[in-house]
């Protein structure tokens, strides 16, 4: 798995002062005898969500816990990583321990990589802290992208390891929130956003592009979806993969990937064609046509292992297998 190496810039952090820091004493001192230097980062105040807790119904109940579970887990991950070198005890406390959400510190992530000299970093975290805090079914899409990572890939061992470090999560982040800004209009900046992903992650996806959530971007590096893709939920898509337009057409012009799809490494997908669930699309291959469902599709131009009449069927699901092989008939 590629990740993406943090610059210098990832030792500081904003000074956000719309949120109370919420670090108990417990922490404060263990990062104190860890790292002198680190009690200087509690005059940052990250922002903090203001959620009411009342009237809430049980499954808005279960889905806060949900969410604080792989919050503690992120957390604790954090704090057993202090241990394990004090070097980082200023890295971690900044990018983890000093926050109070999972979208702050992922604000905080997204905004260090992607700021530059002409979008400030405090902006950059103001809109997508926004977006975080404001929508509920992005931040599931988000967790179920955490674990769908550490599922799936062996390099994978800890949560945290993939929210720093792992830049198809991160663009993915990225985009998520790109889309929603396209969403409400706000055009130029869904772009811009855009933009800088392809610079800084290596990883072009237009901002009009529609993600289910559970989505796994292996490496990603090379990955281009254009504007009228949709991705289905628990998909893994590997590096160098388009997914895009045959041509000059106009509107509705893109691949539809199904739920449970695994497209290999170096492949195309090309046009508005219907790409069914459970598919595994080999490495290499280029596919414009439709694919049925629970069917491997490989070489160029993209044939059906065992024959359009007579396919072979797949009984599991390639995204969560993540089998390249399984295909290969002698």
């Amino acid at each position: 798995m590629a990740i993406f190496v943090d610059n210098p810039r990832t030792q500081t952090t904003p000074n956000h002062q719309s949120e109370q820091s919420h670090v108990d004493n417990s922490l404060y001192n263990h990062m104190k005898i860890c790292s002198p230097s680190c009690a200087n980062l509690l005059s940052w105040t990250p922002f903090s969500q203001n959620q009411e807790k009342h009237n809430r119904t049980s499954k808005e109940i279960e889905k806060d816990e949900k969410k604080d579970d792989i919050w503690m887990k992120v957390k604790e991950e954090a704090s057993m990583q202090v241990q394990q070198d004090s070097i980082l005890s200023d890295y971690y406390f900044s990018s983890i321990l000093s926050h109070n959400s999972l979208g702050s510190a992922l604000a905080n992530q997204l905004s260090i990589k992607l700021s530059n000299s002409s979008i400030p970093m405090d902006t950059l975290f103001d809109i997508f802290f926004g977006v975080f805090n404001e929508d509920e079914e992005i931040m599931t899409a988000i967790e179920d992208d955490l674990r769908a990572v550490k599922q799936r890939d062996p390099a994978c061992t800890t949560y945290i390891h993939c929210f720093l470090n792992f830049k198809g999560f991160l663009a993915c982040q990225a985009h998520r929130v790109a889309h929603k800004l396209w969403l409400q209009g706000r055009k130029a900046l869904a772009l811009l956003i855009q933009n800088r992903m392809s610079e800084v992650f290596q990883v072009d996806i237009h901002p009009g592009a529609k993600f289910g959530s559970g989505i796994f971007l292996d490496h990603a590096t090379g990955i281009v979806m254009e504007e009228s893709v949709v991705i289905g939920n628990d998909v893994s898509i590997l590096h160098n993969v388009t997914i895009g337009g045959s041509g000059k057409e106009i509107r509705d012009r893109h691949p539809k990937i199904g739920d449970g799809v695994l497209i290999g490494a170096v492949t195309n997908v090309l046009g508005n064609v219907e790409i069914g669930e459970g598919i595994n699309i080999g490495a290499g291959a280029v596919v414009q046509k439709e694919v049925p469902p629970t069917t491997s599709a490989v070489g160029n131009p993209a044939r059906l292992v065992g024959g359009k009449a007579n396919p072979i069927r797949l009984d599991y699901v390639p995204s969560l297998r993540m089998d390249h092989t399984s295909h290969i008939v002698e």
